[in-house]
């Protein structure tokens, strides 16, 4: 039997196999597969966690607007139960304060459900402090409360009665100082003299090269005050024109020692002369004005004053 043989027709070749694509896995993927649960597990906790957190802020909100009352308020305390409640407290800004009173009034709350929290009664509490000037206080869902203060700087300390008080630049009582542990700070004296504080800085600004001389300031008569330098003299200064008159006794100082030469007090209430003491002499002298009298500073007259 012969085989009939077609020509110019190509035997047939397998199709070849196409590439499947390699899929691609994210590194969170990597994590979730090795994490001890199932997938499906893990969507269910982060769903749930996003609904209560959502489940809080309506709630924070609608206590906010005074809008649920009883309802709201069980609405909050259901919300503390599934762990929106306080249990941490972050405070920054905090040098000199003593840190357990901010967690005191914090603290003291009728509830600790987050959404019952009254942050501005916080806020206003911690105001009452002297050593704070201001505070922020917020919170971070869903256990914390976050609490900025802003404090005060001391100034000066006060003494009055005997009692020593440390004090801010606007005379703000910040908290008692023991004599034992007094810091280097301007010491002012006398009743008042708190709320001139402000005041003194502004004198002692005037002449600032007599500034580490001087020792304390007495606010005399709610009117005036008298400087007590480390050398021991006296000065006291006018009633009107206070920083003028120290700038001038800086300037006679200056042109020829006064401080520290054995005189007791110096007098400039009388704006035309500076009048001194030695101790154990009754009678005041006045003293030149160096550039009336050749630049030399010595007694010329006596004044009974």
């Amino acid at each position: 039997m012969s085989r009939t043989i077609k020509r110019g027709t190509p035997p047939k070749r397998p199709a070849p196999r196409r590439k499947q694509p390699v899929k691609k896995v994210s590194m969170i993927d990597r994590i979730v597969a090795r994490l001890p649960v199932s997938e499906e597990t893990l969507r269910r906790a982060v769903t749930w966690t996003i609904t209560g957190i959502a489940g809080v802020s309506v709630v924070v909100a609608a206590t906010w607007i005074g809008i649920p009352g009883m309802i709201g308020a069980a609405l909050a305390e259901t919300a503390g139960q599934a762990g929106f409640r306080v249990q941490q407290i972050e405070i920054t800004g905090l040098k000199r304060m003593d840190r357990m009173s901010v967690y005191a009034v914090a603290l003291d709350q009728q509830s600790r459900a987050m959404p019952l929290v009254d942050l501005e009664s916080v806020r206003q509490n911690l105001l009452r402090y002297g050593w704070i000037a201001d505070a922020h206080v917020s919170r971070r869902l869903p256990d914390t409360l976050l609490i900025d203060i802003v404090e005060r700087t001391p100034a000066a300390v006060w003494q009055d009665r005997g009692e020593l008080t440390l004090i801010d630049a606007q005379g703000v009582l910040l908290e008692p100082v023991r004599p034992d542990a007094i810091p280097a700070l301007p010491l002012v004296i006398g009743p008042g003299a708190d709320r001139q504080e402000a005041n003194y800085q502004a004198l002692l600004a005037a002449a600032p090269a007599l500034k580490p001389r001087i020792k304390a300031a007495t606010w005399i008569g709610n009117r005036r005050w008298d400087l007590t330098f480390e050398s021991g003299e006296v000065l006291a200064l006018p009633e009107e024109g206070a920083p003028r008159a120290l700038v001038r006794f800086a300037e006679l100082d200056g042109a020829r020692p006064l401080l520290g030469r054995g005189w007791l007090r110096f007098d400039m209430r009388d704006p035309a002369k500076l009048v001194a003491r030695k101790p154990g002499i009754d009678q005041n002298h006045a003293l030149a004005d160096p550039s009336d009298a050749g630049g030399v500073a010595e007694p010329v007259g006596v004044d009974a004053g």
